[in-house]
């Protein structure tokens, strides 16, 4: 019987520390980049775009350009969010992936 109390505790505990991570998540601010700095995407820990930015030399290249560019720095976000989610969700999880968990990025 104790080592049923036991399990109970480790998944309250593990349910909290999943909790805080998920507020941690939400802080994570990361910036993508494409066209040598000249767009850049940042992105909050939910995945939304919070800023664009865009220098003004790229509004002289073709259209088809900067919207590739701009696709390209938001999947570099992206890239970088999925990173620092896995890695605050390990704090968590004490480094052990949780079977057929996924976050939806």
């Amino acid at each position: 019987m104790t080592d049923f109390t036991k399990i109970i505790d480790k998944a309250k505990e593990l349910e909290a520390k999943m909790k805080e991570s998920q507020e941690n998540i939400k802080k994570i601010r990361v910036e993508g980049v494409s066209g040598a700095n000249s767009v850049k995407v940042i992105l909050d820990g939910e995945g939304n775009i919070q800023k664009i930015e865009i220098s003004d030399e790229i509004f002289k290249e073709n259209k088809s350009i900067v919207e590739d560019l701009i696709i390209a720095a938001h999947n570099n976000a992206k890239g970088q969010l999925k990173t620092k989610t896995t890695e605050e969700i390990s704090k968590a999880t004490g480094g052990f992936g949780i079977p057929g968990f996924k976050w939806p990025l």
